[in-house]
């Protein structure tokens, strides 16, 4: 751990922001809008089969890009043990910063639209996308707290929640944009 430390200078908080810097300017870039269309201000968008989601601040995937940090903390922990928290954390929101981008490009746009029962999805707000990291960096800092038999709890119960609620969950997100199946998507369009 002293080597890595000695061989890395650089404050892992000025790598994060750099991170987050470069996230933003590339989503402006890929022309993603600051904030929802609409102009209002609203925190949180509860009806995913609005245009809405993934607008404003927070919505019901939110929790599943928690998820990503819960996923992402465990990775890291098995992977690097050694490496300090810190800089598993600064790794962790480049991987979902990387996911953001790529979640924002006309390629996976156009595959929620096909594949899931996103059909109107147009992509995320720049507002939503870091707030998405953040939910990410709020997963991977609570999955630490909780160690793993936990923070496998709470990943199930969140799915089974989310499944539920809205009938899509990180599982099924990444299942549907994969290997979509019509009998799911079919069911996932009933509101």
């Amino acid at each position: 751990m002293d080597t890595f430390r000695r061989a890395v200078r650089i404050p892992a908080w000025v790598v994060m922001v750099v991170v987050l810097a470069l996230t933003t300017v590339q989503l402006h870039y890929q022309g993603r809008i600051w904030w929802c269309a609409c102009g209002g201000f609203t925190p949180w968008s509860g009806d995913i089969w609005s245009a809405h989601t993934s607008q404003h601040v927070l919505d019901p995937y939110s929790f599943t890009h928690m998820l990503h940090g819960v996923v992402l903390c465990g990775i890291m922990a098995w992977l690097l043990p050694r490496w300090p928290l810190n800089w598993r954390l600064v790794l962790a929101i480049m991987a979902e910063g990387l996911w953001e981008i790529m979640e924002n490009s006309s390629f996976v746009i156009n595959r929620y639209r096909e594949a899931t029962s996103a059909v109107g999805y147009s992509g995320d707000s720049i507002v939503n996308s870091l707030a998405d990291i953040a939910c990410c960096t709020a997963g991977f800092l609570l999955a630490r707290r909780l160690g793993f038999r936990r923070s496998a709890i709470l990943f199930v119960l969140t799915e089974l929640l989310l499944l539920a609620w809205v009938r899509d969950n990180l599982t099924l997100n990444m299942l549907m944009l994969t290997f979509p199946v019509d009998s799911i998507k079919a069911w996932q369009m009933i509101h």
